[in-house]
Order: structure tokens, then C-alpha cells, then sequence
């Protein structure tokens, strides 16, 4: 297990656009990803989980990676989440 804080940099938050990246590449990795935040876990390869979440800018959320490529998921999509989604 691989975890760690993540700062959401998009402007608007976690809506539609931004998740839909999110998940899109969550789903490529065959670990289990998920956010901890505000004591639930929301699982990144669902869209509707992640918006359930109601993530705002420039919160921070735990990423959990669980699985065989847990360091790689975590690292390539922290870099997304805090460089790389337009909102």
C-alpha cells in the first residue's frame, strides 16, 4: 500500500471534466485507488464516486494505491491531480 496527501490544484474542484481525466487514468493501473477523505474512502476508477466526494480547490485528500503497480498508480497520478487538471 502506497499513500499519501494530494493538494487538488484544479480551480473549480473535482466536477465533471477534471474526474472524468481522473478516472480515465486511474483505470489503467490494476491497483485499487482510492481517495480518503473526511473519514470515507471514494473509489478514483468511478466518476460518480469521486464527484459523491465534493472535492473543492485547494483541498488535500489521502491517495491510497493497493496492488501490483501501487507505487507507479500513486506516483503518475499525483503528478495529475496536482499538476495537471484544468478545470
Amino acid at each position: 500500500m502506497v499513500k499519501g496527501l494530494v493538494k487538488v490544484n484544479c480551480p473549480a474542484g473535482l466536477h465533471m471534466r477534471p474526474v472524468g481525466t481522473l478516472c480515465k487514468q486511474a483505470m489503467v493501473y490494476d491497483s485499487r485507488v482510492e481517495f480518503n477523505y473526511k473519514a470515507s474512502f471514494y473509489n478514483v476508477k468511478s466518476v460518480l464516486s469521486v464527484l459523491g466526494a465534493c472535492i473543492c480547490a485547494d483541498e488535500e485528500v489521502e491517495l491510497v494505491c493497493t496492488g501490483p503497480d501501487e507505487q507507479k498508480a500513486f506516483d503518475e497520478l499525483k503528478d495529475l491531480i496536482e499538476n495537471h487538471l484544468e478545470g
